[in-house]
């Protein structure tokens, strides 16, 4: 953020799997820098749900709103969709009814164009407020499933972390807020080492819907 500090407000929303949470919460504070989404946007990867979350997303008060995918968002995944749709057993029709050919997701953000959907990479903002700042997202996670954004847990995913001020991760690190339901650790310990190694002033994530909290 460069040698003077702004400050900024962030609020920080992940795994919402297609729910509006506007009856939940007030999300009318209009003194919100940054929305941040850290995916899963939908249970099911369907139109409609990208649709009713980006509607509920559009709605909030922020002067910058950033998103990632999430497993569940596999649409957005090239790779996991193409290989979902080469099954030979599925109507092709009805799937592109409820879920759109690929890219078709990403017309909707277009509809949107003040929420950024972020690739995995390293990107640069500025806020009104003059503040300015450098991100790095990435929507993958450790897995072995087929869903979307996975990488095989004992493979070694490269984290290109260049001196970023805020990293927005689907997953989580290794040893934070990574237990699940049956007390093992999900996170992923190249992106502890990563993130031990660049400090940035926020990692934000989600995934581990049993595991949720925050710690400074």
């Amino acid at each position: 953020m460069g040698d003077s500090l702004v400050k900024c407000r962030f609020l920080i929303l992940s795994d919402t799997h297609g729910e509006d949470l506007s009856s939940q919460f007030d999300f009318n504070d209009s003194s919100i820098d940054v929305l941040i989404h850290c995916g899963d946007l939908t249970t099911e990867s369907k139109l409609n749900e990208f649709k009713k979350t980006l509607k509920m997303l559009d709605n909030i008060k922020a002067s910058l709103k950033l998103v990632i995918p999430g497993n569940h968002d596999f649409t957005l995944d090239k790779a996991s969709y193409t290989a979902l749709l080469d099954h030979e057993y599925l109507e092709k029709d009805l799937v592109e009814e409820t879920y759109g050919k690929y890219g078709r997701v990403g017309e909707i953000f277009t509809d949107y164009q003040h929420i950024h959907l972020l690739d995995e990479g390293t990107h640069t903002f500025g806020l009104p407020n003059g503040a300015n700042f450098k991100v790095f997202a990435s929507p993958f996670t450790p897995s072995e499933s087929n869903m979307g954004f996975h990488y095989f847990p004992k493979g070694n995913h490269t984290w290109e972390l260049e001196d970023p001020d805020v990293v927005i991760t689907h997953g989580p690190p290794e040893g934070i807020f990574d237990r699940t339901i049956s007390r093992t650790r999900a996170g992923c310990p190249q992106l502890f080492a990563a993130i031990a190694r660049q400090r940035p002033r926020l990692h934000c994530f989600g995934h581990i819907h049993e595991g949720w909290g925050r710690s400074w």
